[in-house]
């Protein structure tokens, strides 16, 4: 497949516009983290995945788990720049009755594979998406996104472990790795490192990559297609906030709104009007 890197620039773009309004309209969400992840879905929405915006409960299509939940503004983002339900929605965000929550809700938005929040539970709801796939004898493959301060819960490792042991090749994991978590530095909070050995010393297939670099992460997933007899973990280096030079590197961006001056200036740094 042809891979046009301006469509993918230029859709990259729409979905961080869309993050920046459907945060500063909720008043709260989390933008950092966000922000970071935008190269990896755009990637997998718009070239790798099997979906189909027009069926999103087809059997055979591949499947996507936002483990780390709070970032469900790149994935509403991309889910509607991607045609799953109205741009128009992005902005009631974590309003009262709106589908779109402060985390996924598969039983309300389109698109949405497993409701997710509780750290790491998403990871091993992928893990048995995986285990199902296999037993089916599909040809869909599951991918599923991982923050770095996730890594502090037991339970990734479980299922890290089960992954190996069922020889899943059809799971494909990415590590969103920033370095910084709401607290601060994950070497300060809990150190994580070093991280590729440890999931290499779980049996995992280990690729190293620069997470906002479209060249890089397509080729990583096209390897990870290629690995056979254990699942593949994609660890792309990420900048919090990316895109926007003064949430960038910042933890306090982690969870919180830009307000309206904010919010104005982000959306002129990233291009475009900055109507909010």
């Amino acid at each position: 497949m042809v891979v046009n890197y301006k469509n993918l620039e230029s859709t990259a773009s729409n979905i961080r516009h869309g993050i920046l309004k459907s945060v500063h309209a909720a008043g709260s969400g989390h933008p950092g983290g966000s922000l970071s992840a935008v190269e990896i879905l755009t990637v997998l929405y718009f070239y790798k995945m099997n979906i189909d915006p027009q069926n999103p409960q087809k059997p055979d299509r591949d499947r996507f788990v936002l483990s780390k939940g709070h970032g469900a503004p790149v994935l509403y983002s991309t889910l509607a720049e991607r045609g799953y339900f109205e741009k128009e929605k992005l902005v009631t965000l974590r309003k009262i009755g709106s589908m779109l929550q402060g985390h996924p809700d598969m039983k309300r938005v389109p698109g949405v594979e497993m409701s997710t929040g509780s750290l790491a539970q998403g990871f091993s709801a992928s893990i048995g998406m995986a285990l199902a796939g296999k037993l089916d004898k599909s040809s869909r493959r599951i991918y599923t996104l991982l923050g770095d301060g996730e890594l502090q819960e037991g339970l990734i490792w479980e299922a890290a472990m089960s992954g190996a042991h069922y020889k899943l090749d059809n799971l494909t994991a990415v590590l969103d790795f920033n370095g910084l978590q709401i607290d601060g530095p994950n070497e300060k909070v809990m150190n994580i490192n070093p991280v590729n050995e440890k999931w290499k010393s779980f049996g995992w297939h280990v690729i190293e990559i620069d997470g906002h670099s479209f060249k890089q992460i397509i080729q990583a997933f096209d390897e990870a297609e290629t690995v056979k007899n254990r699942p593949t973990i994609i660890i792309a280096k990420t900048i919090k906030g990316k895109g926007v030079s003064y949430m960038e590197n910042n933890p306090d961006w982690h969870g919180k709104a830009p307000d309206n001056e904010q919010a104005k200036e982000a959306l002129l740094e990233l291009g475009g009007e900055a109507n909010v």
